[in-house]
C-alpha cells in the first residue's frame, strides 16, 4: 500500500501532460501509460531499497544520496533562478536512478514486453520527477514547526544516526508511505 501511494505521488508529479507524452512514446493509452509507470516506478524504487541495504560500495553511495536528497534546499541567492538549490542537491540521486536506469528497464521490459530502449525513455523523463517526489517526502517528513535540519548531528545529514530515527527511517519515508 505504502509503494502505491509512492507511486501516486509520481503520477501526480508527472501531470497529464507528461503522461500523455508516455502514452504516446508507449503507443497506448493514458492508463496504459499509468500502469507502465507504476510498474516502472515499483522497479526503480524496489532495487533502489536493495541497494541501499547492501553492504557495499553501491549501498553506501545509495545511503548517501538519500541523505543528500533530505539535507534542506540552499536558501538566499542559491534559490534564485527556479529552484536551483533542490537541483543541485539531488545531483547523486540522479546519478544512482541513472546507474539503476538500465537493469530496470530491462526487468519491465521482460514483465511488460514493451522494449527496453522505449522503457529507457520513459524512465529518463521519470527521473527529475522522482528527485521531486523524494524532495518532497523528505521534506515532509520534518517535524512540523522544526527548523530544516533539525535532529541532525553537528556537519551529519539530517536522518543520519542520532538523534530521533535514522537512515532507514529516512528511506521508509521516502520510499514508503511517508507523511504527508
Amino acid at each position: 500500500m505504502s509503494e502505491s501511494s509512492f507511486q501516486d505521488d509520481v503520477l501526480g508529479e508527472l501531470g497529464d501532460d507528461r503522461l500523455n507524452e508516455i502514452a504516446s512514446l508507449l503507443g497506448t493509452d493514458t492508463a496504459g501509460a499509468r500502469d507502465t509507470v507504476a510498474t516502472t516506478v515499483g522497479a526503480m524504487t524496489g532495487g533502489l531499497q536493495q541497494k541501499a541495504d547492501a553492504d557495499d560500495e553501491d549501498g553506501a553511495e545509495v545511503r548517501q544520496a538519500f541523505a543528500e536528497v533530505a539535507e534542506p534546499p540552499l536558501q538566499g541567492v542559491s534559490t534564485l533562478g527556479g529552484g536551483l538549490g533542490g537541483l543541485l542537491s539531488g545531483a547523486m540521486m540522479a546519478g544512482v536512478l541513472a546507474k539503476l536506469s538500465r537493469p530496470v528497464a530491462n526487468a519491465v521490459s521482460k514483465k511488460t514486453g514493451i522494449p527496453a530502449a522505449t522503457v529507457s525513455r520513459v524512465i529518463e523523463m521519470l527521473i527529475p520527477v522522482l528527485l521531486a517526489v523524494f524532495a518532497k517526502r523528505a521534506a515532509a517528513g520534518r517535524a512540523p514547526g522544526a527548523p530544516p535540519g533539525a535532529g541532525a548531528p553537528a556537519g551529519g545529514a539530517p536522518g543520519a544516526a542520532g538523534a530521533g530515527g535514522g537512515l532507514g527511517d529516512l528511506l521508509g519515508q521516502i520510499l514508503g508511505g511517508g507523511k504527508k
